[in-house]
């Protein structure tokens, strides 16, 4: 083994879509349904497809890979080793090597679908149980990395939640271009096929649930393909963002969020007191790897006139590897989501540490509405909080020192004015309204 997706990243169910056994069968079975279409067309008849697939289903893909180093052409190698088995003359009959491999690559992707939109719809609820559960926990807003206004962690989770749930509506959007396979021959023509042409490509892709091509060359036109590697790189950026906000929220001086840390898990191999965010990290490096595929693919789907063959090579890469990797590290924030902790104290201790100093819009906006001019109330917050800053005191004791302020607000109303919970708006109603909102988008459908 030399690549670490064969031993160490990657889940069965997703590798096991993109085996080269599994390639091999798809297109055996590609290669079955072109035979069942041409007996419906009359050119042979359903006891010698049956007869071919029988046979078939049971090649050994060694023996196609043997044949392959032989002749240098895979296809033609998986043609010759279903002819050993059967005497069938119509194998392959009217097809190009891309009508096989794109609309295998169509299954294989159809597949890998069902698996993201469970996955992303799994995770977008269990942020949206977060949302829910942590809805009214106030906690210190960050811009900037610098303390701002308060919000809540059931706000930040709504967030995360609403992005997630985008996620599925794209790929809901984009299955209609991508689950396409072709039956057009050499250069799209159908030539092979004459009349029957669109009815045999019809018939194929009824048998694979799939759907025809609108129109191809050798090959089904790799925009399709861009697109689905650019979704895959918009959903690790987010996943890569909710994992990194996750390691920030973990760092000591915050400890405010944790990983779950097992009961025999080791963090560090000097340091036994280690609880290192892991899951978080290994997320985020591999999130950087699936948005490198964007550019090959998007080089894959420039081809000379009908086709060159310069995006095979690069497609068994790109579209396997960030397949593989983006599933990976939807299943590991899964599983991050799924044990993360909250440390309340010290989120009401973070917030507590802000000295009132992260409330100074709120008295600004008061002494507004009582009547000082605004960028005057601004002046006046910010001078205290400057003072506040400079001798480690309450915002509230530096206001307390301004005849401007004093005028306008009395010492309880500034109280009241510096308590987090009394500013938060609408993020309580805006959480609500996320909950419906994804929990609507994630199960139509």
């Amino acid at each position: 083994m030399i690549h670490p997706i064969e031993y160490r990243y990657g889940t069965k169910e997703m590798k096991r879509i993109w085996s080269e056994e599994s390639k091999i069968k798809r297109m055996i079975w590609v290669e079955v349904a072109l035979l069942k279409a041409l007996a419906k067309k009359g050119y042979l008849n359903f006891e010698e497809v049956e007869n071919v697939r029988k046979r078939a289903i049971k090649i050994n893909p060694g023996r196609v890979k043997e044949i392959e180093e032989e002749i240098r052409h895979d296809i033609m190698a998986l043609v010759k080793a279903m002819s050993e088995v059967s005497d069938c003359r119509w194998i392959h009959f009217g097809a190009t090597s891309n009508d096989i491999i794109d609309t295998a690559t169509a299954t294989q992707l159809r597949d890998s679908v069902l698996i993201f939109e469970e996955k992303i719809r799994k995770l977008a609820l269990l942020l949206v149980e977060k949302a829910i559960e942590y809805k009214e926990v106030v906690c210190l807003g960050r811009t900037h990395g610098q303390a701002a206004l308060p919000t809540t962690y059931g706000f930040r989770f709504a967030v995360w939640a609403s992005e997630v749930a985008r996620h599925f509506v794209r790929l809901r959007q984009i299955k209609e271009r991508l689950l396409v396979g072709k039956m057009s021959g050499a250069v799209g023509t159908q030539a092979a096929f004459g009349k029957d042409g669109f009815e045999i490509e019809n018939e194929v892709m009824r048998l694979l649930n799939l759907k025809p091509a609108i129109i191809s060359t050798q090959v089904i036109p790799r925009d399709i393909y861009c697109e689905y590697i650019e979704f895959l790189a918009n959903l690790a950026t987010t996943l890569e963002k909710i994992a990194l906000n996750i390691r920030i929220l973990q760092r000591a001086e915050v400890a405010e969020l944790m990983e779950k840390f097992e009961t025999r898990q080791v963090g560090s191999s000097t340091m036994p007191h280690k609880r290192n965010p892991i899951d978080s990290e290994n997320v985020c490096g591999l999130a950087r790897v699936v948005r490198g595929f964007v550019e090959p693919q998007h080089q894959s789907a420039i081809l000379w006139e009908e086709r060159d063959l310069t995006n095979s090579s690069a497609e068994r890469i790109t579209l396997l590897e960030a397949t593989i990797l983006a599933d990976h590290i939807l299943t590991r924030l899964i599983k991050i989501v799924s044990g993360i902790a909250i440390d309340l104290e010290n989120v009401k201790k973070n917030l507590e540490a802000q000295r009132g100093l992260n409330l100074s819009e709120a008295v600004m906006i008061e002494l507004t509405k009582r009547g000082v001019d605004r960028q005057e109330a601004h002046e006046i917050l910010r001078i205290a909080s400057l003072r506040a800053y400079a001798n480690k005191s309450l915002l509230l004791e530096e206001l307390l020192k301004e005849e401007r302020v004093l005028r306008y607000l009395r010492k309880e109303e500034l109280a009241e004015l510096l308590k987090p919970e009394k500013y938060l708006g609408t993020a309580l109603d805006r959480v609500e309204k996320v909950v419906e909102w994804v929990k609507r988008a994630v199960n139509e459908g």
